[in-house]
């Protein structure tokens, strides 16, 4: 079973973080959510999240991906935790999976992660960080090898669907996809 931790910091989108946690839930990945210490995580919008351990038990095991939810000031704390620096080169040296949303591409880029690769994050969240030769895009989704970055809230849904797609192929995101009833349908301003 692919296994998948994503992190949770004061702060954080939890439109985002909690997308992220019921897709990849719905696909069979088992998700582990992780506290920067052990009090109740206060999101962005005051919705208050439980971690299922804190950062520092979630590390004693292995992980196939680490997803990083955005938000201010939640992307902030991710980005200054060194656990989670040194977390993200290990898992890159070892060829996992890495995905971030929102302003947590900062987090990336800080730890050298968005060097020479193709990325998308919230317009201006990576303005000042310490990149070299990246192309930014802004596509809903970026995806350079295991490297996934997504714009926000609104793309966090097309997110969760391309990391189920990465881990578990093309026929599980269709699975999960399904009853989601996501459809396109045109806004008033289209209609003919």
């Amino acid at each position: 079973m692919a296994t998948v931790l994503v992190p949770l910091a004061q702060g954080c989108e939890e439109l985002e973080a909690v997308t992220i946690v019921d897709l990849l839930r719905r696909a069979g990945i088992e998700v582990v959510t992780a506290g920067l210490d052990d009090k109740p995580i206060i999101a962005s919008r005051g919705v208050v999240l439980m971690a299922d351990m804190t950062l520092d038990q979630a590390m004693q095991k292995d992980y196939d991906m680490i997803v990083l939810p955005g938000g201010l000031p939640g992307a902030d704390h991710l980005d200054r935790d060194s656990r989670i620096q040194s977390l993200l080169k290990k898992m890159h040296a070892q060829g996992k999976y890495i995905a971030a949303i929102c302003a947590a591409p900062k987090v990336l880029a800080t730890a050298g992660l968005l060097n020479g690769r193709q990325a998308t994050s919230f317009p201006g969240s990576l303005d000042g960080c310490p990149v070299s030769d990246m192309d930014y895009r802004e596509q809903a989704v970026v995806i350079d090898g295991k490297l996934t970055t997504s714009r926000g809230p609104g793309t966090a849904m097309d997110f969760a669907l391309s990391l189920i797609e990465q881990l578990l192929g093309r026929d599980k995101r269709a699975e999960v996809e399904a009853p989601l009833q996501r459809q396109h349908r045109p806004a008033a301003h289209e209609k003919n």
